[in-house]
């Protein structure tokens, strides 16, 4: 078995670093590690793979997909950014705390960092270039901010998580990820004030209590679709999969009916791009359903727990070390396969330290969101160089001080466990849990690990 590992690592290495997708390299990489195991790869692979989607609780994902992009297209983030602007924009540097919080607010509604990027980024920076901005500065603080609608709830990550984990409450992940993202974006808006007193940015005019107010209102029928995704989903009303559907429907009447800045005849290439988009995601998970199979059965899991918790006695530097390695990770693989193939790594180690696996997947996402702002495969980085009209080269030092912003926050989010549980709990979609100062995180006694979620 530790033969068929060692082929599976290096033939998925050495497609990496011949620029194969990264979804072919998967796939490949168990096809060649099945045939060495003596399995009928042609069978099994594509069994695994089947298996590996026909999951209700995905069907939530292209629905979400599609209401992002009807959302980015239908004005929403231009009436976020007058609401952001209304509300910090008169700061010194505004316009970055402006770019940052409508990041934000639009990640939340979205649930795609790539959306808000084109979105959000399509407007600010522009505005942030023309206001005497440094162009690095203004692609830095949207490709990071962006990342924080992953953690704001509605997100598909957290779907795809709730799914590799097993019996994870999409509702209990949707209501952890609140605190952890308003944090992440606090330290980089901490940044961002760093960069405006240094460099003199300009402030903008001061909003009175009449324009915050029309701001609001202009805004508010935008934000109040999380407001009837999460509390359907916390009330019982419906399941994530509904309220994803029932995005979709809310985003038509707000844009197309409403706002009507999306004609009719523009839908059926929405559709189309949304189903590009699924299809690349539904493959991902697929191929990586495919290769986690195959290390389980390489015993790799059990592997990487034995070496981790032989490493030291203290989870301290144990979740450190997790966090390096998924650092690493997220510099070459983007976060659904990293998700799929290193939750069933990584979560038996947590366990281990009795850290809940709601938490624990908070951990994970806000670690691989770094990653996606980080060359080879920064998705972010890259879109927000092409909005920005710059290059990797000349943000890559820009982007140091937020880098450093992210993980002091992922820190944070690690080692306070309340951050990401305290809400759950209060929301009731978590029983209370207990900590423990002996050992980092654990349940009572009785109430082992499973004393799970409670699905709403």
């Amino acid at each position: 078995m530790a033969a068929v590992g060692l082929i599976l690592v290096l033939v998925f290495v050495i497609l990496l670093v011949l620029h194969v997708p990264i979804a072919v390299s998967i796939a490949v990489a168990s096809f060649v590690a099945m045939l060495a195991d003596g399995a009928d790869p042609s069978v099994m692979l594509a069994q695994k793979m089947a298996n590996g989607v026909n999951s209700f609780a995905l069907l939530a994902i292209p629905f979400f997909i599609l209401s992002g992009y009807l959302m980015g297209r239908g004005g929403m983030a231009r009436r976020l950014i007058d609401l952001a602007g209304a509300l910090v924009g008169f700061l010194p540097g505004g316009l970055a705390y402006v770019n940052t919080l409508t990041c934000m607010l639009f990640g939340s509604i979205s649930g795609s960092a790539a959306a808000a990027v084109s979105s959000v980024g399509g407007f600010m920076i522009p505005e942030m270039n023309r206001k005497g901005y440094n162009r690095e500065f203004n692609v830095a603080v949207t490709t990071t901010a962006a990342t924080t609608g992953l953690m704001i709830p509605p997100s598909n990550i957290m779907i795809v998580y709730s799914v590799a984990a097993g019996s994870v409450s999409i509702a209990a992940m949707f209501m952890a990820g609140v605190l952890p993202g308003i944090l992440t974006g606090l330290f980089i808006m901490v940044v961002c004030g760093f960069f405006a007193f240094r460099n003199d940015y300009p402030t903008e005019p001061r909003s009175n209590l009449g324009q915050i107010l029309r701001a609001f209102r202009s805004s508010f029928l935008s934000l109040f679709m999380v407001v009837i995704v999460i509390g359907g989903i916390l009330k019982g009303v419906f399941t994530a999969t509904e309220a994803a559907a029932i995005a979709v429907v809310y985003s038509l009447l707000l844009t197309v009916g409403l706002y009507r800045e999306i004609r009719m005849r523009e839908l059926p290439g929405i559709l189309l791009e949304t189903g590009i988009t699924t299809a690349v995601v539904m493959l991902l998970i697929g191929a990586s359903s495919g290769m986690s199979w195959i290390m389980t059965m390489a015993n790799i899991p059990q592997t990487v727990s034995a070496g981790l918790l032989g490493l030291s006695e203290n989870p301290i530097v144990i979740l450190l070390s997790i966090n390096f390695l998924l650092l690493a990770v997220g510099t070459f693989m983007d976060m659904t396969p990293a998700v799929l193939i290193f939750t069933p790594i990584f979560l038996p180690v947590a366990a281990s330290l009795g850290m809940h696996e709601v938490h624990f997947g908070i951990m994970m996402i806000a670690n691989l969101c770094i990653g996606l702002c980080t060359p080879p495969v920064g998705t972010c980085l890259f879109i927000g160089c092409g909005v920005g009209k710059t290059t990797i080269a000349k943000v890559s030092r820009t982007m140091v001080p937020f880098f450093l912003a992210m993980i002091v926050a992922l820190m944070f989010i690690t080692y306070v466990p309340s951050l990401s549980l305290w809400l759950p709990v209060k929301a009731k979609v978590l029983k209370a849990i207990e900590v423990e100062e002996s050992r980092f995180m654990k349940t009572s006694p009785d109430s082992e690990r499973g004393e799970e979620n409670v699905q709403p």
